[in-house]
């Protein structure tokens, strides 16, 4: 992992006294040259679908999201985010228009548009694509509730795209990892993620009542899995909102851990102002402030994640 004081040998020179255009330059130059100079990570066989789930809201899920993502593309796979949440903020966080009326992943559930039209390149970082989600996903549900085999929609849509698959079936331009961010609910749409995906990141903020309502979520995994998608496995939980300066945080960690074992991510990512101001700049913390503390967890947090065996 390179820290803070590495990134900087290969930093611009600013003074103290940088205007934020130059501020945001300067950025910019340092994700790009930290890129390059980031050792890639091996490819997987086939491409890995994860969903990001916690109907629990303001865990970090959607940060955890685009920042897992942008992390793995500076790493030179080759990533999705399907935007799932009709709030797309996602979509906001990776500079993709939104607005109604854009293709969305509304038009991937409902009418049967292939992903692959809809998908859009992100600017700032090369292999990192992005399905955005506008407001009409919030009708999708109850647009689908007379379709046959609703629970599938998103699961035949990806089965459909034909950079998803394996090394063999799909190539050198396949897609390495499609992550879907799901809205703070176990409605439809996580539904449809759920049957779609062979796994599941879960954040959980390290705060009083951290796993409270996991349980919900856990038992609904099971139901999927018994009933819709055999293969879905919990195979990630990232800890998030961690500040090492309190006792409570430390405190949940170790109860998460003891809770799901080797499935506890080492890396934590801690409290930062700066992962929370990148997406008003349309940009996820890898290009906003790429040697940030922030930045720097969620890209060991991305190693980690690829490390693993999938599922």
């Amino acid at each position: 992992m390179q820290t803070a004081g590495e990134l900087s040998d290969i930093t611009p020179a600013f003074d103290d006294e940088t205007t934020p255009l130059a501020r945001a330059a300067e950025n910019s130059v340092i994700a790009r040259l930290g890129a390059r100079a980031r050792v890639s990570m091996p490819r997987p066989e086939s491409t890995r679908v994860v969903v990001v789930a916690n109907q629990k809201g303001g865990v970090g899920k959607t940060t955890s999201t685009v920042n897992i993502a942008a992390a793995l593309a500076q790493l030179g796979q080759r990533v999705l985010v399907l935007d799932l949440d009709p709030q797309g903020n996602a979509s906001t966080a990776l500079g993709a228009a939104h607005s109604r009326g854009v293709p969305s992943t509304y038009d991937a559930l409902v009418d049967g548009t292939p992903l692959a039209e809809i998908a859009v390149a992100t600017e700032d970082l090369a292999n990192l694509w992005v399905v955005p989600a506008t407001i009409d996903l919030a009708g999708a549900e109850i647009e689908l509730v007379s379709v046959v085999a609703r629970e599938n929609r998103l699961a035949k849509a990806l089965a459909a795209h034909p950079a998803i698959g394996s090394a063999e079936a799909a190539g050198e331009e396949r897609l390495d990892y499609v992550f879907i961010d799901c809205p703070p609910s176990l409605g439809l749409l996580t539904l449809n993620a759920l049957v779609a995906s062979a796994e599941v990141l879960i954040p959980i903020q390290a705060e009083y009542y951290a796993l409270e309502g996991l349980g919900q979520l856990l038992e609904t995994i099971e139901m999927v899995k018994a009933h819709l998608n055999p293969r879905l496995v919990v195979s990630t939980i990232l800890i998030t909102m961690y500040d090492a300066r309190t006792r409570l945080a430390a405190g949940v960690a170790d109860e998460v851990r003891e809770h799901f074992a080797d499935q506890v991510l080492k890396t934590t990512i801690p409290r930062s102002v700066r992962v929370s101001e990148a997406p008003s700049y349309g940009q996820t913390v890898m290009t906003y402030d790429p040697a940030s503390p922030g930045a720097l967890s969620y890209l060991e947090a991305a190693r980690e994640f690829a490390r693993q065996v999938s599922a």
